[in-house]
This record gives structure tokens, C-alpha cells and sequence, in this order.
């Protein structure tokens, strides 16, 4: 970079000699007296008038020649100045031509410009040359250019100094952070923000919002028809609030109390954003109170899956040592039939899903929907026409199994509440145009009232409205995604029966 930076400068340079030379030498050559001295072959004039110029001039050497290239002038004749301008470039200048040539003078080699010199009958009389020795260019070359490295080197110091200033405060404004890792940092907050399942609303000094995130879109049901525009009043979405009282705003924040958004019961909190002890803004954060009563459910239902779980270790120890009894009386054969007793239902219940259904996971959840059930004292009866070999192409596994494990569980929790547990009856088929799922049940039944919203989401028959509520509502899409088609019936004498129908082509 050094090298390249020291021959543009060297170019550079020598084109600036190039053109002091050519624009002296074509004065001279057109300075009236001297073309009168030139006729007159005055030496004596010719001195007279070149010598101030000499002075004047930077250049190595300002030369005189007549129509023969003989010497008339030289302002620094080298020892033993030959009769002629040397350098074998005169012939042109002569003709008629101005040129610019590096040649070996007397004084050695120089860059020089020469310049015909006309009378008035425009005819050459002379030469006028001016030359710079380029031993003479390059010590001026070198000395320009160590001054300007000295000025570079100087300005580099004083800008890299600014830099240095300038980023040590840049970064004390970053938290000593690079701008890679602010960067990190900013899509990192991005992504919890928007992946935090409660509802955050950022607002500055005006109580302007800056950022909400999906979880408080979805509370406010801002959709994306219907977006929050960044920049308005928070009270445009949250109204009548004590939460928005800014001078309590400004003197404390508030953690987990229970306060209402527009006449929804949510549990919030407010913190004061600080920067320099300037107040910044607020970040609030909530969460529908019904949540923590969901959490309370959830840890109930884990209670009575404990609960369940040694009522079976109990009832499988029993039977353990009843068999361990008859075995140890020496009765084989009632211990045989003691097992056949207890297994054969099982077995035909087994032996029956892996014959008609091929798929794996089908079969894992039927037998456990199948256990569970017998465990409530609950029996799943499958058609004997039951069959399936494939599944619809437009769900996957998942969604498939899911439809057919909520409309069972409804069943079995809709049985459970009735007087008496009737079977469950269990249809599942495919024909060469359609899947068949049927299932009914002879359970308490549907509020009629409550069967257009029945697969809204948090829609359910069920008193603990927020453990259910989910299930018919993902039935639901799953059969739609499918372009299928779902209905409920009353069943008779009593319960529901419904049947879903999909198409095996779109």
C-alpha cells in the first residue's frame, strides 16, 4: 500500500513539473524582446532578459538556442558547455513542434520542455527550453512526500484518538457491548418477548406504546386485521384502570395484583424502566386470572392420577398374591383360570384393535382410551365392522389421533356424570370415498342452548369449564382442515352420538 501510494504521488509530481516546464518555456518563447534579441543575435540582450527570469524560476536550468541549436543562453552553463544543445531532441522543436522529453543534457539527466521561438514572419529563430534535473525532482519529490506522511501520520493520530474517544463513550452508552452482540441481544429479547406466555405492554414517558408482544395481542384480541398501531395512548387500549394513574406511575411499581382490563380479571405488574436515573417508561406485565386457577386444576388432576395409580398397584398386588396363593396350594388348574379370568376381555379387546387397525399409534391409543375407561367402570364397545388401514393424507398422525381421543374422552366424562354407565359404542371405517369416525355414548347428553358455540374454544358442558373447553374446538379445525364434516345428534333413549366424515380426495 506504501509502494503504490509513493508511485501515485511520484506520478502525480512529475506531472506538476511537466506543466511548470511546458507553460515557462512557452512564455519565454513568446516574450517580443527576446525574439528581437534572437534576430539581432545580441547575446548581451539575451542575457539581460533571461537572467531575472532565471532567478525567478525554480527550474534546473533556462536555455537559449538559435535556428541552429547553438547555444545563445544558458543560465547555468555546465564546465565545457559544448557549442549545441545536446540531447538529440532538437530536431522537432526546429520543425515547428513543441516537446516535452526526458533526455542527458550537460548537467545530466532532466526533464525538459522545449518551445519554438517565431518571428513575426512565422519562422523558427530559435529554441526555448527549460529543464529540471530529475536528481533535482526526485530530492523535492522526497522531501514533499515525507511532509505529507508527516501530516498523514499526524492526522491518522488525531483521528484515531477521536475514534477512541468517541467509541469509549459510544460503548459506555452500549453497556460495554459490541454491536454484534447488541445486535444478539435485541433479536434475543425479541424472540422471549414474543414467546413469554404472559401479556407485555412496553410504554414510554407519555404512556405511548412501544412494544406489545402476541400473549397481550391476543388478550386485547388484536388480530392481525386489527393491530395495535405502535405509538398509541396506552389508554386506548386499557381503560378505566388504577394501573394507569401516573403519579402513582412515577413513585412505585406494583407486582402480581389482581386488577381488571376492560372488565377481564387479570393478575399484573408495572415496573418503572430507568436510564440514569432518568424515568424511561414502564414495562407492564399480566396474566388472565383464570390461568392460576388452571394451575390449581392441572396440580389436582396430577393428584388423582397419584391417586389412581395406587389404587392399581393396590388391586395388581392383590391379585399377585392370589395367584402366588393357588400356585403355592398346588391348584394349577383354578390358577390357570384365574388368569384366563382376568385376561381373556383384555385379550379379546387386544387381539381385536391389532387385527382391524394398522396403524401403531391407533392401536396405542385405543387400548389405553380402552383401559382407562375400564379402570372408571366404563366399557368401549367396538363395532364389529370396525377397520382401518390408512389415514387421511390431509392430517397428520397426531391431529388423526387427536380427533379420535377427544371425542372418547367426552364420551367417557359424559358417562361418568350419568346415573348408570352404558357402554360406549366405538365405529371406525373407510370406504373407498370417506373416513368414518362414530362415537356415541348414552352420558347426560348437550344443552341444546350451547350447541352452535359448542366448538368455540373455552365452550364446554363441564362445570371446570377451565381444565376442558379445547378439545371439540381442535376437533373441530382438524375436521375442517380436512374438508370434512362433523355432527352431533341426540342419541337414543339418551346421550350423544357424534360422526365425523372425511373425504379421501380433495
Amino acid at each position: 500500500m506504501t509502494m503504490t501510494f509513493s508511485l501515485d504521488f511520484d506520478h502525480l509530481f512529475f506531472s506538476q513539473i511537466r506543466s511548470k516546464a511546458e507553460i515557462q518555456s512557452n512564455q519565454i518563447a513568446h516574450l517580443k524582446s527576446l525574439i528581437q534579441a534572437i534576430e539581432d543575435h545580441d547575446k548581451a540582450a539575451i542575457k539581460a532578459i533571461m537572467n531575472p527570469l532565471a532567478q525567478e524560476s525554480d527550474a534546473s536550468y533556462l536555455v537559449i538556442g538559435d535556428n541552429h541549436a547553438r547555444h545563445l543562453y544558458h543560465s547555468n552553463p555546465p564546465p565545457h558547455m559544448s557549442l549545441y544543445m545536446v540531447g538529440g531532441d532538437n530536431k522537432p522543436v526546429l520543425a515547428g513542434k513543441h516537446i516535452v522529453t526526458i533526455r542527458k543534457g550537460g548537467m545530466g539527466f532532466s526533464l525538459r520542455s522545449k518551445t519554438p521561438i517565431f518571428n513575426a514572419q512565422h519562422q523558427v529563430i530559435g529554441i526555448a527550453s527549460v529543464g529540471y534535473l530529475i536528481k533535482y525532482i526526485e530530492k523535492v519529490s522526497y522531501a514533499k512526500l515525507d511532509h505529507v506522511l508527516y501530516i498523514s501520520i499526524i492526522a491518522l493520530a488525531c483521528l484515531f484518538t477521536f475514534i477512541w474517544f468517541f467509541s469509549k463513550n459510544m460503548k459506555k452508552h452500549m453497556f460495554s457491548m459490541e454491536p454484534d452482540e447488541i445486535a444478539y441481544l435485541v433479536r434475543q429479547q425479541k424472540v422471549l418477548l414474543e414467546n413469554i406466555y404472559e401479556g407485555v405492554i412496553a410504554i414510554d414517558s407519555q404512556l405511548t406504546i412501544t412494544h406489545i408482544n402476541q400473549s397481550a395481542r391476543k388478550t386485547f384480541e388484536a388480530t392481525e386485521k386489527n393491530k395495535i398501531i405502535i405509538g398509541e395512548k396506552i389508554s386506548n387500549l386499557i381503560t378505566d384502570c388504577s394501573l394507569l394513574n401516573k403519579e402513582e406511575m412515577e413513585e412505585n411499581d406494583i407486582s402480581d395484583q389482581l386488577l381488571m382490563f376492560n372488565n377481564k380479571p387479570v393478575i399484573a405488574s408495572r415496573n418503572r424502566l430507568f436510564l440514569d436515573n432518568k424515568l424511561l417508561g414502564w414495562v407492564i406485565s399480566f396474566r388472565d386470572k383464570d390461568d392460576i386457577n388452571s394451575l390449581t386444576q392441572k396440580l389436582s388432576q396430577v393428584k388423582k392420577y397419584a391417586d389412581n395409580l395406587r389404587i392399581l398397584r393396590h388391586e395388581q398386588l392383590n391379585w399377585t398374591a392370589t395367584l402366588a396363593g393357588l400356585l403355592h396350594l398346588g391348584k394349577y388348574q383354578e390358577a390357570i383360570q384365574y388368569i384366563e379370568l382376568q385376561s381373556s376381555d383384555t385379550q379379546g379387546v387386544l387381539d381385536f384393535v391389532s387385527k382391524r387397525f394398522t396403524s401403531p399409534y391407533l392401536c396405542g391409543l385405543l387400548l389405553g382410551k380402552y383401559s382407562k375407561a375400564k379402570e372408571k367402570g366404563v366399557v368401549l364397545e367396538f363395532d364389529p365392522a370396525c377397520e382401518l388401514r390408512s389415514k387421511p393424507d390431509t392430517l397428520t398422525e397426531t391431529e388423526f389421533m387427536s380427533i379420535i381421543g377427544n371425542l372418547i374422552d367426552n364420551a367417557i366424562e359424559a358417562t361418568l356424570k350419568s346415573e348408570q354407565y352404558e357402554p360406549i359404542n366405538i365405529y371406525l371405517s373407510e370406504n373407498n370415498n370417506e373416513f368414518i369416525i362414530d362415537i356415541s355414548d348414552q352420558g347426560i347428553g348437550i344443552d341444546e342452548s350451547k350447541i352452535d358455540n359448542l366448538f368455540t374454544k373455552g365452550v364446554t358442558s363441564k362445570k371446570d369449564k377451565v381444565e376442558h373447553g379445547l378439545g371439540l374446538h381442535l376437533v373441530s379445525n382438524y375436521v375442517s382442515k380436512a374438508n370434512g364434516y362433523l355432527e352431533f345428534t341426540p342419541n337414543s333413549p339418551k346421550g350423544v352420538r357424534c360422526s365425523i366424515f372425511i373425504p379421501k380426495q380433495l
